[in-house]
């Protein structure tokens, strides 16, 4: 395969030791790189068995088989391990420049075992690897981190970091890219993991070009896929993610009051990519390779770091900092997101945890007492910034609440599990399975809890990415069960394709110009190997299900696949998702039989040999 080195560096930070290992490089043609050849690597290693925060679990970084490039948003990496937070398989997907440049060195990847003896960082410049000492950077924020680091080493350099909720094992911590400029591999608390190493930062620069199998034809595919691309992303690109507030409140897809309203159209009007552009925007930046561009810098307007340059807010956040809190206060979710940006939060699981604890402070569970004075009612912006810097912080109230909702709740008892809304120990993303029923599927089932992108179903829904291209014809409606679980499945294989490929999935947004039959020519086009769209769907599906064997030697079943009390028993009462209740058993029972699974939930032995697992 002429791009794919099938190289990696494997770190032991308790011996002080680095190696080189090759591997076969048929990982990359089963799996096709990304956290399908994490997987394959964790899986073999054992690490289910481990203690997350342990020196036994191993914190992988691997690009896609696209990363690094020319091939348009071929800019992700997966980062993956066993999660602190939730006990099963571990991933955050990130994009930026990062995994192009380590793509520049030679190298597909690294491994980091053990735990150093003190504070520590890595620089990977090319073939060569050293462990750095970091005891000056220890307690800085990710921007700070950042900053130092390339005064350090040179601009050029790329940095990804954790902040002070990493070091002190925030189960809420994630891994943050590229300073200011953010782009997080937030989900899952693997920032933790690389604090339980003393592993303050990688550095990364590389020089070397990337080879193609046929450069030309696949230029002239990129120069007739861009256009299109732009045409389709223009809301993106003018707006970001956050662009998309309103559209979703009026699909009845927004999380309100943790998750307990239908409807909040004044407030959707008031906390928008929109409105972030009429106020706080400075300017646009994107991705590596990317025509799309839907990242944005604004300008914090308050809270302890007013004035400073810092990326806008996603949707995700903008909703669950506003909606989910109740919250109309623009200025407030700018800040918020920056202090996570900081001291490295995830922005889903921080807004998703003080949601679940506002509703039990109203409900008299939680008292100012134990909040440390902090009234912690619904909108209050004062409370979010301050819970927000105490999670971060794991001080003071802020200690309890960064286990995540379902510890927390687990903790407390009684009524507030009812408040807990998480699937497998991950907050959800802010998108509601109650207004796509595929989406039900979707987070029962995703394999590092309750993600929406392990699906994405709902874009699919809506028509934003036609169905058509994956051969599904039939009819459904929005709200109802019949072929849900078939989009769901379809759709998770897909997406876990494009996740392993290394792809940003705003990419399906291009429709017939970015299908899987284009993908697949691409995979030929990079590496040489003849693929076809069903050796790309199979892909998909072989990763899923060796994510699905990793967390089945944990214990996960069919009992764990489950959404909770709020999502799957509650009715919104108004908007547009108003009487919609996904109707599980039917949804799970065709999802297994489609998957090939025991009613269990388990992979069958029939499917994995078809799979070569």
């Amino acid at each position: 395969m002429r791009c794919i080195s099938a190289k990696v560096f494997d770190i032991d930070l308790t011996k002080g030791s680095i190696q080189e290992k090759q591997l076969p490089e048929e990982y990359w043609q089963l799996h096709l790189g990304g956290s399908g050849v994490a997987a394959r690597l964790l899986y073999d290693e054992g690490t289910y068995a481990v203690d997350p925060l342990g020196p036994e679990n191993i914190l992988v970084f691997m690009n896609g088989l696209f990363t690094g490039t020319p091939v348009p948003c071929g800019c992700k990496m997966a980062v993956c391990a066993k999660s602190p937070l939730t006990g099963i398989w571990g991933e955050a997907t990130v994009g930026g420049y990062f995994g192009a440049e380590l793509r520049k060195t030679g190298y597909e990847g690294f491994l980091v075992r053990g735990k150093a003896q003190r504070p520590s960082y890595l620089l990977i410049e090319n073939g060569q690897v050293s462990i750095r000492e970091a005891e000056d950077l220890w307690g800085l924020d990710t921007y700070k981190t950042s900053e130092l680091l390339k005064d350090r080493h040179g601009e050029k350099y790329e940095v990804a970091a954790i902040g002070p909720s990493g070091e002190k094992l925030v189960l809420l911590a994630g891994i943050m890219f590229g300073g200011s400029e953010t782009r997080a591999a937030g989900r899952t608390g693997l920032g933790a993991v690389m604090g339980s190493k003393n592993l303050k930062a990688v550095v990364i620069r590389g020089t070397n070009p990337v080879d193609l199998f046929d450069r030309p034809g696949l230029v002239q595919s990129i120069q007739e896929t861009v256009p299109v691309i732009k045409a389709n992303t223009k809301g993106l690109t003018d707006f970001g993610t956050a662009g998309g507030v309103m559209a979703v409140e009026a699909n009845g897809d927004l999380s309100i009051r943790n998750w307990s309203l239908g409807s909040w159209t004044e407030g959707a009007a008031k906390t928008n990519g929109q409105k972030i552009a009429e106020t706080v925007f400075v300017s646009h930046y994107g991705c590596f390779a990317c025509p799309i561009r839907c990242g944005k810098n604004v300008r914090v307007p308050v809270g302890p770091f007013k004035g400073q340059l810092a990326h806008g807010p996603e949707y995700e956040t903008t909703d669950g900092f506003g909606a989910n809190l109740l919250n109309e206060d623009l200025d407030v979710i700018v800040a918020a997101n920056d202090l996570c940006n900081r001291y490295g939060l995830d922005t889903i699981s921080t807004s998703g945890v003080i949601g679940w604890a506002m509703e039990c402070y109203e409900n008299g569970l939680i008292t100012k007492e134990e909040t440390g004075g902090i009234e912690i009612t619904w909108g209050n912006g004062e409370a979010i910034l301050k819970l927000t810097e105490l999670i971060g912080k794991r001080e003071g109230f802020g200690e309890f609440l960064g286990q995540g909702v379902k510890r927390a709740s687990e903790q407390l008892g009684g009524l507030a599990v009812e408040f807990a809304v998480h699937t497998k120990g991950l907050e959800y993303a802010f998108h509601d399975p109650r207004a796509f029923t595929s989406m039900a599927a979707n987070y029962a089932t995703a394999n590092r809890g309750a993600c929406h992108l392990e699906g994405l179903t709902y874009f699919a829904e809506q028509g934003a990415f036609p169905l058509s291209l994956v051969d599904f014809e039939k009819e459904f409606t929005r709200h109802g069960h019949e072929n849900k679980a078939e989009i769901a499945v379809i759709m998770q294989n897909f997406m876990e394709a494009m996740n392993n490929l290394g792809l940003c999935k705003f990419l399906i947004r291009g429709k017939d110009s970015t299908s899987p039959a284009i993908f697949a020519q691409w995979i030929h086009q990079v590496t040489g190997i003849p693929y076809s769209k069903a050796d790309l769907m199979k892909a998909g599906e072989r990763n899923f299900n060796l994510k699905r064997l990793f967390n089945g030697k944990i214990g996960i079943t069919r009992k764990d696949d489950a959404l909770p009390p709020r999502l799957g028993v509650h009715d919104k009462e108004s908007g547009a998702a108003k009487g919609s209740i996904p109707y599980m058993g039917k949804i799970l029972w065709d999802y297994y039989r489609i998957r090939g699974w025991t009613p269990e939930g388990i992979p069958g032995k029939e499917k994995l040999r078809e799979l070569g697992l």
